[in-house]
This record gives C-alpha cells, sequence and structure tokens, in this order.
C-alpha cells in the first residue's frame, strides 16, 4: 500500500454533506442529455427528432473520432433536440417508455476476459458507447482509442463537498468493481485505484486499493495524485475513470445492457436533507430537488467549485453525480461590511469564522468586487500541485502562453480553491481552464 501525502488544498468544512443512507427515486418521465457539458467534443447527432431509442444506443458521435459516441440514457421517443449558438446541440431529450426496454449489446463475461485481446476489448467498449468514460490528462479529454496509457487512475473520491461517498455507491457492487479493474488491466500495465486515507471501510475494495492519499481538497483528484507520484514526462497523459463510471463500464460488458442507474449525492445548504439518491442517468435535476421553495435557490452540477449553474429544466449531466443546492445569493446584508462574519466560510483570517469550528454555509454571494491582483499569496499556499497561480494567470492575461507552461499550466487541476481564497474575486480557475483548452486545441 502506498501512501500519498498531499500537504496543501483546504478542509472546506461545509453545512450540508450527503447523509450515507441510499433512498430510492421514483422513475422519472423524461430523460435528457447535453453535449454542450462535455469539454473538447464536436457532436454530429446520430438521431433525430420523433426517433424511437433504446437505452444504449448512441445518440451522438464526436466528429474528432466518429467511433466515439455517447449512449442515450434511456428507451423511448426523442421529443426535443435543441440547438445553441452555432447550431451547437445543448439538449436532446427523451419521453420514457413505460416498457423500458434496453438495446442488446455483446455482452463480454469475466470468464472471457482472460482471452480478450486488447484490440477486441477496444472495440467492445467503443461498441458500447463506454469509451468515453475515460479521460486523459492534463487536458480531461477523452483519449483516443489507438493510444496505449502508460498508466489508469481509478479514482474513489476527491474530497470535493458534497460528492458520493464510495462507501455507498460500492456497497453490493464488489464483483462489479472488481471486473472492472481487470478490464483496465487489459488497456495498460499500469492500473492505480486511490481511495482517501484509511479506506472505504470495504474489505474487497481496500484490498484492490493501491495508493490511499491523505490531506484536504483536492487530494484525491486524479490529476493531483498524479503530479505527486509520476517519475517521467510519459506519464502526465496518463488516463483516468472515476469509480462510478467503473461500475458503469463492467456492468455493461458484464450484460451487454446499458445500466442506467445513478447514485447522485444530493447536498448543500439548502438541501432539506442530505442524502444519496439511486435514480438514472439524464434524471430531471427537478426530481432530485423535490417538492420544496425554489425561490432564492441556485443549483450546481457537478461541484461547488468545479461544476456550473444548471436550471431546474435541465438535467443531470453526462458525468456528473452531485447536485448541490445553494441560496443564489445577490442580496444586499444590512451594514454587513461590520459584521464579524462567525459564520461565513473564508480562507482569510479577518473574519470570526476563523474560530468557528462548525460546518460553514456557502453562499453564491461574492461578497465584494474585482479588484487587480494584491499579491497576498493566498492560491498558492492551497495549489495542490505547487504552481504559482497568481503569476501563471497573469501570464495568460499577457498571452505570454509559454511563460504560463513553465510556471505549470498543464499541472493544473482546476480544483477551483485559488479562485475561492482570492480576496480580490479574480476567477483564477476560469482563467486557467481556458487557457488549458486553447493550449489543448493548438496542439491537436
Amino acid at each position: 500500500m502506498n501512501i500519498v501525502s498531499v500537504n496543501k488544498g483546504y478542509d472546506l468544512n461545509l453545512a450540508g454533506a450527503p447523509a450515507p443512507k441510499l433512498e430510492s427515486l421514483s422513475r422519472p418521465v423524461q430523460v435528457g442529455f447535453h453535449p454542450n457539458q462535455i469539454p473538447f467534443i464536436k457532436p454530429r447527432l446520430r438521431v433525430k427528432e420523433g426517433e424511437s431509442v433504446q437505452a444504449g444506443n448512441p445518440l451522438i458521435e464526436d466528429k474528432r473520432n466518429p467511433q466515439v459516441t455517447f449512449p442515450a440514457p434511456g428507451s423511448g421517443k426523442v421529443i426535443q433536440i435543441s440547438f445553441g449558438p452555432r447550431r451547437m446541440i445543448t439538449e436532446i431529450v427523451i419521453e420514457l417508455d413505460p416498457a423500458q426496454s434496453s438495446a442488446q449489446f455483446p455482452a463480454l463475461p469475466p470468464d472471457n476476459l482472460a482471452a480478450t485481446e486488447r484490440p477486441q476489448l477496444v472495440a467492445a467498449i467503443l461498441a458500447s458507447s463506454m469509451w468515453s468514460l475515460f479521460r486523459e490528462l492534463p487536458f480531461k479529454d477523452i483519449p483516443h482509442p489507438e493510444t496505449i496509457p502508460p498508466l489508469i487512475i481509478v479514482s474513489l473520491g476527491s474530497l470535493a463537498p458534497f460528492h458520493p461517498r464510495p462507501e455507498v455507491y460500492l456497497a453490493g457492487r464488489e464483483d462489479d468493481f472488481e471486473f472492472g479493474v481487470k478490464i483496465l488491466k487489459k488497456l495498460t500495465d499500469r492500473v492505480l485505484v486511490t481511495a482517501p486515507h484509511g479506506g472505504i471501510g470495504n474489505a474487497r475494495i481496500d484490498k484492490l486499493t493501491t495508493h490511499q492519499v491523505q490531506g484536504d481538497y483536492p487530494a484525491g483528484d486524479p490529476a493531483t495524485v498524479l503530479y505527486h507520484i509520476k517519475t517521467s514526462t510519459r506519464e502526465n497523459r496518463g488516463w483516468y475513470i472515476n469509480g462510478p463510471d467503473l461500475l458503469t463500464l463492467a456492468g455493461f460488458l458484464r450484460n451487454g445492457i446499458y445500466p442506467v442507474e445513478r447514485v447522485v449525492a444530493v447536498g448543500g445548504p439548502l438541501s432539506t436533507s442530505g442524502r444519496h439518491v439511486m435514480t438514472r442517468a439524464g434524471v430531471p435535476l427537478a426530481d432530485l430537488v423535490g417538492e420544496r421553495e425554489t425561490a432564492g435557490l441556485r443549483l450546481l452540477a457537478g461541484g461547488v467549485f468545479n461544476g456550473y449553474s444548471a436550471g431546474l429544466d435541465s438535467y443531470l449531466g453526462y458525468y456528473e453525480t452531485a447536485l448541490t443546492l445553494m441560496p443564489a445569493g445577490e442580496l444586499k446584508q444590512i451594514l454587513g461590511f461590520i459584521r464579524p462574519g462567525y459564520r461565513k466560510p473564508s480562507y482569510s483570517r479577518a473574519f470570526l469564522s476563523v474560530f468557528n469550528k462548525d460546518p460553514k454555509v456557502v453562499e453564491c454571494d461574492m461578497n465584494g468586487e474585482d479588484r487587480s491582483c494584491i499579491n497576498c499569496g493566498y492560491c498558492p499556499r492551497v495549489c495542490p500541485v505547487d504552481i504559482l497561480p497568481q503569476f501563471t494567470f497573469k501570464a495568460v492575461n499577457a498571452d505570454e502562453i509559454e511563460d504560463a507552461l513553465s510556471l505549470g499550466l498543464l499541472d493544473c487541476v482546476e480544483c477551483g480553491l485559488c479562485s475561492f481564497v482570492c480576496p480580490a474575486k479574480i476567477e483564477i480557475t476560469d482563467i486557467l481552464k481556458k487557457a488549458k483548452e486553447a493550449y489543448a486545441k493548438e496542439i491537436a
């Protein structure tokens, strides 16, 4: 067992953490898919409005590599395809068929895996529309099927607030997880399974864990782990797959049927009770919110610091397993400038919350306006990969990309901490993320 110690990061200690109990959600009437929330891809439709599809059938393909497709999250009729600027596909909505039949694909039983060659396995994963579950560092793009990664990291949690806990979504799925790890070992010689320090309390899963990560958020992020263990530049192009996605891949190959079930964590300060929900891919966010007052509510899909704002009429994203219910903010506080801030989450020691060890309520107000960088040094103190965010984003803004690269731009894990701790309210993470995306497209 290897221990990976991450000395930087930040213990957010936020109120609204999902309870470990798993609840079931009733089947929705519709499910949806948002291609515009998947970075880098150039989507091309494989379906039309009014057409019937089955769960697992390809909805779209990536023009960059048409072999890479994305599966329908349910069986039924495509009732809506929405487009944004430049005809970008923004939403595909499927009205579910009560019968809920599923497309049948060739299965790969565990007993047959040993005799399966790597090209055959890659072809089977591509045919099942599951290749898109793999992501390649440093850009977090979908890897090309013909490449062989130096390693694959299976992440069982980045310590991000309000995300599913591995002991919840892995319970009863040990067979699928073990099969999934064997699948990965057919794709590369080196498979790493990372879990929080101390393990997850599941003997079969802990036995497969190769690295336990100790430290604050985002210590368990695959990019953070890779930064702290890599021994060569070749490993910068490592792949990763999150624990829930590995279960989906293994379940699909084992049975030849797309498993639509998903465990979603619903948390945040405005959640009536933080919980884990057994639901399905593409579930309407309104179903996850439930019957509650929605005035002053903001939904964040995917995470507090690296997710995105979504509407009640939206659907759970392809890669998302968390929904956070936040106060919308934008309300003026009476004499807010002289309040001591005992319950305010802040990295600065200027507020009395530094003495308050209770979970804090995070909200969407900036509590100030944009200012120039004051060189406070907060962002490098929390950066888990030891770059200097304040100098890197200035290099990006000056269009000095080579300088930004030399400062560690590609090591950025996009955790959001530099933006969170910045007293000048500079969206450093967003600046660095867009710079990485632009550089990835430039060298593609």
